[in-house]
């Protein structure tokens, strides 16, 4: 039987040019019926189908790449801003749910691929970028500050106190928001014996935490031991309350059952972005930095060479030690890691390495004085001054 048939062809421009401008499909099929022509119907009827799938694909990821657009765009309106929280429903259960959070944070941080070199066979580290949650309140610390301090906001204080070491990244991003805030802030910050009654110097977390105007009290180390944290903060809490300031402590690293919800909504994060993205990745093992302070030669060499084979650059305290424990395992057990999909959290701290000048010294030596020949005619014009 001969096969007729009639198209009418539709132009269904998309909302994305820069992938097609548009895209014809079929309106209208019609076949004199015949087995013959059944073959070719079937043929053109499934052309259509995948075509109509194709569209919808790019439909949905423009979606959501709109939804993603949408959501910064809302985020960055909020900053600094208190809104009522509601927590993901698998965490509705706990108790007490805070009753606001503040937005401090640049959320949601990237997710991307880490090209770590020599992994084991089949194996992919993803990260998740916690250290660029801001600048000056850069990585973990400012997630569970935008709760603490929503607390501290709705309880009337006018002025913060926390404590930590004399690097602290949880010390300089609590000063910073509470300027942020309003608040005046009041450190308490642990260093050796020897340099208790000097002053600090200006480096890494120092530096930030003196320009915008924090209150540094320094301890000892062997005092610290001694009395304890919460004995310290409670002391210069009592001191502030004497003078009629109305403090609000925040504990070591902002860890409290308040601060912990800073990372249920992380988990959250990781969620959605999971969800709306279209690699469909799915992680075996989440990891976080543990760990504190005290480097060996060999994890500062580690962050040296991450950082020039990645351009990822780790801190000292927390990331740099897990990723280093993490890689140091994959060598000497490769078996276990292969064909597992991990996602690294880094939580920041870069300042933290302003502090290990004097060890990383040694490790990036990768500069010369450029030879320029005195007998090399100069050009007018070229290579002045102003």
């Amino acid at each position: 039987m001969q096969c007729s048939s009639s198209r009418r062809w539709a132009v269904r421009p998309l909302s994305h040019p820069n992938r097609v401008n548009k895209i014809l499909l079929p309106q209208r099929l019609s076949f004199s019926s015949s087995s013959s022509s059944s073959s070719r119907t079937n043929i053109i009827l499934k052309s259509q189908s995948e075509s109509e799938t194709h569209i919808n694909t790019i439909i949905m990821e423009d979606e959501v790449s709109k939804q993603k657009q949408k959501q910064a765009t809302s985020r960055s309106m909020e900053f600094l801003s208190s809104k009522p929280y509601v927590p993901p429903q698998w965490a509705s259960h706990l108790n007490p749910i805070p009753s606001h959070i503040f937005s401090l944070a640049h959320l949601p941080t990237p997710i991307h691929k880490w090209n770590l070199p020599n992994l084991p066979n089949n194996t992919e580290v993803w990260l998740k970028r916690d250290d660029l949650s801001g600048m000056q309140l850069s990585g973990n610390k400012v997630r569970k500050l935008e709760f603490l301090m929503a607390e501290a906001v709705a309880q009337g204080a006018d002025c913060v106190v926390t404590i930590g070491g004399i690097q602290s990244n949880h010390c300089r991003a609590t000063a910073v928001a509470a300027k942020y805030l309003h608040l005046d802030c009041f450190l308490i910050l642990r260093t050796s014996k020897v340099l208790v009654d000097k002053d600090p110097g200006l480096t890494g977390n120092l530096l930030v935490e003196r320009l915008v105007g924090a209150h540094v009290h320094l301890i000892s180390k062997e005092e610290y031991a001694k009395l304890g944290s919460v004995t310290l903060t409670n002391l210069l809490k009592e001191k502030l309350l004497n003078e009629g300031r109305r403090p609000y402590v925040i504990p070591v690293g902002g860890s409290n059952s308040l601060g912990t919800w800073g990372y249920i909504e992380a988990i959250r994060e990781i969620e959605q972005q999971l969800q709306i993205g279209t690699s469909q990745i799915k992680f075996d093992d989440i990891a976080k930095g543990l760990g504190y302070a005290i480097n060996t030669p060999e994890e500062l060499k580690f962050v040296k060479e991450v950082a020039s084979a990645t351009g990822v650059v780790l801190d000292p305290v927390y990331s740099g030690k897990a990723a280093y424990g993490m890689i140091k395992d994959m060598t000497e057990h490769p078996k276990k890691w292969e064909g597992r999909k991990i996602l690294f959290i880094h939580t920041g701290g870069l300042l933290g390495l302003f502090d290990k000048i004097e060890e990383m010294n040694s490790l990036v030596g990768n500069w010369s004085r450029m030879d320029v020949h005195e007998d090399i005619p100069r050009k007018d014009g070229i290579g002045k001054m102003f």
